[in-house]
């Protein structure tokens, strides 16, 4: 288990358990964080939009261009810390994670 550190809407914060090998967005998912996850993960729809602590960003696998085009046609948008959290998969080098949840659109 990875320990992500997650922010949620109201500004609350909030320390959640993910399973190595698990997307970000099934632990914010399974915890009612408000993540919607329509696409259910396909990088299809930005319902799991999350901004990153800014060290975070260089640390995680890039964003690719599906990716990256999604993000940036939202209205939140934020290079930088914009990510989908149904492209990041946990793993032990992301142990305290920092993520805020993304307003909704």
């Amino acid at each position: 288990m990875t320990t992500l550190k997650v922010t949620d809407r109201d500004g609350r914060s909030h320390t959640l358990e993910a399973y190595e090998g698990s997307s970000v967005m099934e632990s914010l998912r399974d915890e009612d964080m408000g993540i919607e996850a329509i696409c259910g993960g396909q990088c299809a729809c930005a319902t799991c939009h999350c901004l990153l602590d800014e060290a975070w960003f260089d640390k995680l696998t890039p964003p690719g261009e599906d990716e990256t085009e999604l993000l940036e046609s939202l209205d939140h948008y934020e290079a930088g810390r914009s990510r989908l959290t149904c492209q990041i998969i946990v793993s032990s080098q992301h142990e305290d994670l920092e993520l805020t949840i993304g307003p909704e659109e």
